[in-house]
């Protein structure tokens, strides 16, 4: 375990050079550790750090500002595993400023320089086993991060969220099926939002399970958890419902929408799928335009799961 700086916990150590180094690819900036492991091969630059605090700011919508579902009302410590720019770490280390809360991501490089001085953000792979002692944490919070599991570490993955929290704990879910959808069933094959699925589902299968979502309730009750709980949640990709709030959040996430299907598809379709750079941004451009289109009712399938431990 390495940590990108000061920490509580003894068992650290300084942060590897390796996990520094960059690549550019397509004019976009990649973390080369996680590009050439094919672990989460995704820009880690100012754009993709704006996105994602933007991602963020849809969750806090769409969650009604709840960082955490179970009833847990004073945690001590707080897993937050795939912090990503770590919007949501840092507004739980100033919700909870007596809790500790440790943050783990493969790249160090969005974190913000300043946070908050009861946060701190380690790097380590999640592939790997957790080396955090058992029964540490009151409550472990993932969220998106089934691009960056590999196909079998899921089965341990959830043992190790189980086994570092303590008894009572709880564990906390959140992923995307990206498989676009349309609520009145007009988006088909051919159009570019489908396209973007299907390769994107297509390029990984070997290597993640991207349809894990669909499957966090077994998989948590087979590590152990009770009091599951899951979840759908149509994530609208534009204002098109009729419902008010909805709709506020369906263009809140337009933006957001637009850029993800750029940042998380550019390594994987043109150096894996070998789709050339011109198609893939004809692609994007596509389906940028189908975001905006009101009539095809799209979105992306959102699965919530929550578990305590006995």
């Amino acid at each position: 375990m390495s940590t990108s700086g000061s920490s509580s916990l003894s068992e650290t150590c300084s942060l590897d050079s390796a996990y520094w180094r960059t690549v550019h690819i397509h004019g976009r900036e990649f973390q080369d550790y996680s590009v050439e492991r094919v672990i989460y091969p995704v820009p880690i630059d100012e754009d993709e750090a704006d996105r994602l605090n933007r991602q963020h700011a849809v969750f806090r919508r769409l969650f009604d500002n709840r960082l955490i579902f179970p009833p847990i009302e004073d945690p001590k410590r707080i897993l937050d595993c795939g912090y990503g720019s770590a919007a949501w770490a840092i507004e739980a280390a100033e919700k909870y400023p007596e809790a500790e809360v440790i943050g783990v991501d493969i790249s160090p490089h969005l974190k913000p320089v300043e946070t908050p001085g009861n946060l701190w953000c380690q790097v380590d792979d999640l592939n790997e086993p957790f080396n955090f002692k058992p029964g540490e944490f009151d409550f472990v919070h993932s969220r998106l991060v089934a691009p960056g599991i590999n196909r079998s570490r899921w089965p341990s993955y959830l043992r190790d969220c189980f086994s570092v929290l303590k008894s009572g704990g709880w564990l906390q879910m959140v992923e995307i099926y990206f498989n676009v959808q349309s609520d009145n069933g007009t988006l088909t094959e051919n159009h570019g939002l489908r396209r973007w699925s299907k390769t994107y589902l297509e390029i990984f299968e070997n290597d993640k399970d991207l349809r894990v979502p669909t499957r966090m309730q077994s998989l948590m009750e087979t590590a152990g958890f009770t009091q599951v709980q899951n979840r759908m949640i149509p994530l609208p990709l534009n204002g098109w419902s009729r419902n008010e709030r909805d709709r506020a959040i369906g263009n809140l996430n337009s933006d957001n929408a637009k850029h993800m299907i750029n940042s998380m598809a550019l390594w994987p379709f043109t150096e894996r799928g070998e789709i050339s750079l011109e198609s893939f941004y004809v692609m994007i451009a596509r389906a940028r335009t189908e975001i905006d289109d009101l009539n095809l009712r799209p979105y992306f399938p959102l699965y919530v799961a929550i578990g305590k431990k006995p």
